[in-house]
């Protein structure tokens, strides 16, 4: 029997993600992270996402917008007399079902007119995160970043992955500074959901369904980051859901 549907045509793996090296192999760099072990984070919690075994974790918030510009959570927590913590789930905090990406009609005039970013960290986060992951590592010329071979616009069938909950990845190498560089490529290109610097002193965590970045590190990193003016983050604990 013929298929109903054809096959979604996708392109060839690139060699560089933007300016991220693609690796066909050698995945010992995410050994650390696909062998888990004791204490390893399990599938939707802070830990799965980021990695196990840190001292300290962040959620930073994905912002809503507003005609194309920023808006906290806290902005649109405040205009529905909500708080916003850091468990918050952004489809309670705007009243709505958890499918919300599939209503009709959202928003609220003058507050928000767009859903957070749901993916990977977009593009202005990760900006803003770069410059203080910078200053909590060693390596940062030297960095791992993971990317989902689930996204679908690139065949990466034969490019070799590593697991982590959930997910398979495909390891790609860089500088810290080029993890935003795959927009380059494809300005709707989606940035590696995991990074990581060669002496390992954190881990960015994202992924597909996920408004939310989650960081693991240093007390000193998650403090600096809690700090950050251009980020909304929240302390969480490594085996807390995440949303």
């Amino acid at each position: 029997m013929d298929d109903d549907y054809p096959l979604v045509h996708r392109d060839p793996a690139p060699g560089l993600y933007g300016r991220l090296r693609v690796l066909t192999g050698g995945l010992d760099p995410a050994r650390w992270l696909a062998e888990g072990g004791p204490g390893a984070g399990a599938f939707g919690t802070v830990a799965g996402v980021s990695a196990a075994g840190f001292p300290a974790y962040a959620r930073i918030l994905h912002p809503a917008s507003l005609d194309g510009r920023p808006v906290r959570w806290a902005a649109v927590g405040a205009a529905y007399g909500r708080p916003v913590g850091p468990g918050t789930y952004w489809h309670r905090l705007v009243g709505m079902d958890r499918l919300y990406q599939n209503a009709a009609v959202y928003g609220l005039p003058g507050v928000w007119d767009e859903h957070p970013a749901e993916g990977p960290t977009p593009p202005d986060v990760a900006r803003a995160l770069i410059p203080v992951l910078a200053r909590h590592t060693g390596t940062p010329d030297r960095c791992w970043f993971g990317l989902w071979s689930g996204y679908g616009r690139w065949d990466f069938d034969s490019v070799p992955a590593f697991p982590t909950p959930g997910r398979e990845e495909v390891l790609l190498a860089g500088a810290l500074d080029d993890a935003v560089s795959p927009v380059e490529l494809d300005e709707f290109a989606e940035l590696p959901d995991l990074w990581w610097p060669d002496d390992r002193a954190w881990c960015v965590g994202g992924d597909v369904d996920l408004v939310s970045t989650y960081v693991g590190g240093s007390e000193a990193l998650i403090a600096e980051l809690l700090a950050a003016p251009e980020l909304e983050a929240h302390r969480v604990a490594p085996g807390d859901p995440v949303g």
